[in-house]
């Protein structure tokens, strides 16, 4: 072989040597740039997804708020419903109230009225000459009346009312006074006939009774206005004999003693 070409053949070789590891490190940048570039694409579409879920995530968390809120809102406005309702029903309350306590006031005058009214016709217990018995509230103002009358020497009006009293309430506890009053009316006004009557008529109802020994005295001093002696000296002598130990019995024998 020629020294050239041997020469030659040993700087080919040279330079096959030398362009070997050129190319194996170019190959080998190109498959660290395409892994770059992978992870690259990969790292991008993992941060789109990270943000399309962190977007979904907002969303969602936005339509939570939204919800949250209108739930707010709906309960607020239920709450003033029922806060109305409540100021309204505490308004009824209180005119129920009222209207209760105008009721219970009403009801009570109502009641008081016919308390007052039936007080007007209920009977009332009275005591007469140590006697009780019950009287009509009417019946006890007549009575009254006509005693207030023989107090002012009204004997013809008290006559005239005891005389109606005993018409219009003929068993009333009064009857036997009313009788001995009316005598005494009738005295009064010089009628001692009707005096004399009244007072037989008091005796007979009630022998017994508290003033039939003064009603006999009575009948007594009539017949004496009348000029009737023996009949007044009669009567003295029934005082005397029927009730011998009574104030009037005593008042008879001084009376008899004055008869001629």
């Amino acid at each position: 072989m020629r020294p050239f070409s041997r020469f030659a053949s040993v700087a080919v070789l040279g330079m096959a040597a030398l362009i070997q590891p050129a190319q194996a490190g170019l190959f080998d940048d190109d498959e660290a740039r395409k892994a770059i570039l992978d992870l690259r694409q990969k790292l991008e579409q993992s941060n789109e997804q990270n943000r399309l879920k962190q977007a979904e995530l907002n969303a969602q968390l936005l339509e939570q708020i939204m919800q949250i809120k209108r739930s707010l809102l709906e309960l607020n406005t239920q709450f003033e419903a029922l806060r109305t309702d409540n100021a309204k029903l505490r308004g009824q309350d209180e005119e129920l109230a009222r209207a209760l306590a105008d009721l219970q006031r009403r009801m009570k005058d109502t009641v008081q009225v016919v308390d007052d009214r039936f007080k007007r016709f209920e009977p009332q217990k009275v005591t007469l000459d140590g006697a009780e018995f019950l009287a009509e509230p009417e019946e006890k103002r007549l009575y009254d009346d006509a005693i207030a009358l023989i107090r002012k020497s009204d004997f013809a009006g008290a006559a005239g009312a005891l005389a109606a009293f005993r018409k219009r309430y003929p068993t009333s506890g009064y009857g036997e006074s009313a009788l001995f009053w009316m005598g005494n009316a009738n005295y009064g006004k010089r009628d001692y006939k009707e005096a004399i009557a009244s007072f037989r008529a008091l005796i007979a109802a009630n022998p017994e009774g508290p003033k039939a020994p003064e009603a006999l005295l009575s009948i007594a001093n009539c017949q004496v206005e009348l000029k009737d002696i023996k009949g007044a000296r009669r009567s003295i002598d029934e005082l005397l004999k029927n009730y011998p130990k009574s104030e009037a019995a005593q008042a008879g024998r001084e009376r008899l003693a004055s008869l001629k």
